[in-house]
């Protein structure tokens, strides 16, 4: 190995700097394939946001992102006026770490479903909850199950953040392989938000007809838990 990072450095830059680039890259995706091998253990969760038995996480990414809210009235006609997510802007970026340092692996946005499963609602929603791996582009969607909920506080260790947006459970509608044929997240089954900071619709600003409209993106930080189904022996 030493002798091979010689005749590097003896290399002029213009002819190694794609060399660098090239093992720098291949570096990178066998860091995915090493996390997506690892033994990842979340920590206990109540029933109403845990997995099905047969069901094991494999991977992790830890979330900066915002939440999306929209000013709207609290009835048709009403005079007043409160916060609504807007459930076309959840946006967030997951990261891991890497020798210290964190390495984007999957981004989370809003789009549509374009390869259901027998799990998605009829009819499709416009759009839906997105996770994409930054490395082969993979893609799951999901959506909560069954309004599993849980709302944060003191008393739920996996969700100990009063007064931030709840923790969930959501189940896989679909997924669909990278353009070349990357499947990182399509055994996705389950994903959890699990240890959410922040991210809850602001105390004020949204009272009053006069406010409709009103758009607003609140910051959060949580972690996602991605999980497969059991390998049958």
């Amino acid at each position: 190995m030493n002798e091979i990072l010689h005749q590097l450095t003896k290399k002029p830059v213009r002819g190694r700097t794609p060399l660098v680039a090239a093992l720098a890259l291949g570096c990178l995706f066998g860091t995915v394939n090493h996390a997506a091998a690892q033994t990842v253990t979340p920590p206990p969760t109540p029933v109403i946001i845990t997995p099905p038995v047969g069901n094991t996480a494999f991977l992790v990414g830890h979330a900066q992102g915002t939440q999306g809210y929209v000013c709207l009235p609290t009835s048709p006609g009403a005079s007043t006026a409160s916060w609504t997510i807007n459930a076309a802007r959840p946006e967030a970026t997951l990261f891991t770490k890497f020798f210290g340092q964190d390495l984007q692996i999957i981004t989370h946005f809003q789009s549509p479903d374009t390869n259901p499963n027998k799990f998605a609602p009829d009819p499709i929603p416009f759009g839906s909850a997105t996770w994409q791996s930054s490395f082969d582009s993979s893609k799951v969607w999901a959506q909560v199950l069954n309004k599993n909920v849980l709302a944060p506080g003191p008393d739920n260790p996996s969700c100990p953040n009063t007064g931030s947006i709840a923790c969930l459970l959501l189940q896989s509608i679909g997924s669909q392989q990278g353009p070349t044929g990357g499947n990182l997240l399509t055994p996705v089954t389950f994903v959890q938000r699990l240890n959410t900071n922040g991210g809850s619709a602001p105390a004020d600003g949204c009272s009053v007809s006069t406010d409709v409209g009103k758009q607003t993106l609140v910051p959060y930080t949580a972690d996602y838990f991605f999980y497969k189904a059991d390998t049958k022996h």
